[in-house]
């Protein structure tokens, strides 16, 4: 291990002083300076952020604007609607989406249905980031840092999460899902669960790259406490494959929350509609009004899709070795 001495820390600190004062076009950009501005010259970043910014919308206030209630039978009570004689009208002037197999508006059923979809997902991934980086975080630290019993409690955390890793995500979810009973927490805790072990996985072996960095040896030498150096310089640099990975894992979530709510294991609350369970619905239907599934497949596959592309172009911009 290299040790600062007197003449190489006042060294330092003049070569840090002359780029202090230095102007900016000299000094160059930080990580998240220079990320941000290949973010905005990459055409897929910007095709990811449209498709989100419009889903984002939609979800947010597309609600106050529907035409029609999403519990609406308009189109039973005006007999357009006749499942049994194979009768489902399809888009009007009126209903740009026809109607579902209830009479139901398709299109406000649509736009309410971005709302619980983005709902699940967000929450879902903030459950899986929170829970994976805790572990992962103290893996990490006690990993990097630590001495024999570090290496210990490293041990035991990532026996655990190996073990989660071992069996198939969304049988996982399934069991999950099957274990707590049909409803919109259940869905959002079963697929939150699955996404801890990736996350540990992740900020584990970031830090671990980041505990040989110079830094961290230059601040040991020094004597910063251990605690310190893991929570103050450690976690903040070993943070940017996380953000990355949250991208993608919405992307994940979406899909895999569309699933558990086709397999019936969703909320069972017919007044707030979710693209999976529409898709589900629509399956006995589907001969006679196949747009009852293909608008929610084709929102469920443009949503992830646009999550995909942002995060992709995101890693691209954090990690040097991927740049083109």
């Amino acid at each position: 291990m290299s040790v600062l001495t007197p003449g190489r820390k006042v060294e330092k600190l003049d070569r840090l002083a002359e780029l202090a004062a230095a102007p900016a076009h000299e000094r160059g950009a930080s990580l998240w300076r220079e990320a941000w501005r290949r973010l905005r010259h990459n055409p897929s970043a910007i095709v990811g952020a449209a498709i989100l910014g419009l889903f984002v919308l939609v979800a947010a206030f597309g609600p106050f604007f529907v035409p029609y209630g999403p519990t609406d039978t308009i189109g039973v009570a005006s007999g357009e609607v006749r499942p049994a004689a194979g009768v489902i009208p399809g888009p009007s002037a009126e209903h740009w989406l026809g109607y579902d197999h209830l009479g139901r508006d398709e299109f406000s059923r649509m736009v309410v249905g971005a709302r619980q979809t983005l709902l699940v997902g967000v929450v879902a991934t903030l459950i899986g980031m929170t829970a994976g980086c805790i572990l992962g975080g103290i893996a990490g630290a006690a990993q990097g840092l630590g001495g024999r019993w570090g290496r210990r409690v490293d041990t035991v955390l990532m026996r655990a999460v190996d073990m989660m890793l071992a069996l198939p995500s969304l049988l996982l979810a399934i069991s999950i899902a099957a274990l707590l009973g049909p409803s919109l927490t259940t869905v959002m805790i079963a697929v939150g669960a699955i996404a801890v072990p990736i996350f540990a996985r992740l900020l584990r072996g970031s830090m671990i790259a980041q505990a040989t960095s110079e830094y961290v040896l230059a601040a040991t030498a020094l004597g910063v406490r251990k605690h310190r150096i893991a929570l103050s310089h450690i976690v903040p640099n070993s943070l940017a494959p996380v953000l990355v990975q949250m991208t993608l894992t919405l992307a994940t979530a979406i899909i895999e929350a569309a699933a558990l709510s086709f397999l019936g294991l969703g909320n069972p609350d017919p007044s707030t509609p979710e693209w999976g369970k529409m898709l589900a619905d629509a399956q006995r239907y589907i001969e006679i009004s196949p747009g009852l599934a293909i608008y929610p497949a084709t929102a469920i596959i443009v949503t992830a899709f646009g999550f995909t592309l942002l995060g992709e172009a995101m890693r691209e911009a954090l990690d040097p070795k991927l740049r083109t």
